[in-house]
């Protein structure tokens, strides 16, 4: 099964140093059935950021995987956190 797990924040600041500081170390991160990592910058505000979490595993984490609670709560104290899980559909 293949599912997303999106962690968007919204900030009163520019959010540009939290790249480097919580989200490359993460680029380093070795879990299981996690496939890739991906940030993208809102394209008007620069104080929105999402992070996208792409896993194939036997099912979904239905509140989240270890290391995207885990960013979620760091990232908590920068901003307004929506942290959600999307199935990929079937074709």
């Amino acid at each position: 099964m293949k599912w997303l797990e999106l962690i968007k924040l919204q900030s009163s600041a520019k959010s540009s140093g939290l790249l480097e500081e919580f989200l490359l170390p993460m680029a380093r991160v070795s879990q299981s059935g996690l496939v890739e990592i991906k940030t993208s910058r809102h394209a008007v505000l620069g104080t929105g950021l999402s992070v996208h979490l792409h896993w194939e595993s036997d099912r979904a984490e239905q509140n989240g995987s270890t290391v995207g609670l885990s960013l979620a709560r760091a990232l908590k104290e920068f901003g307004l956190i929506d942290h959600s899980i999307w199935l990929e559909e079937e074709k």
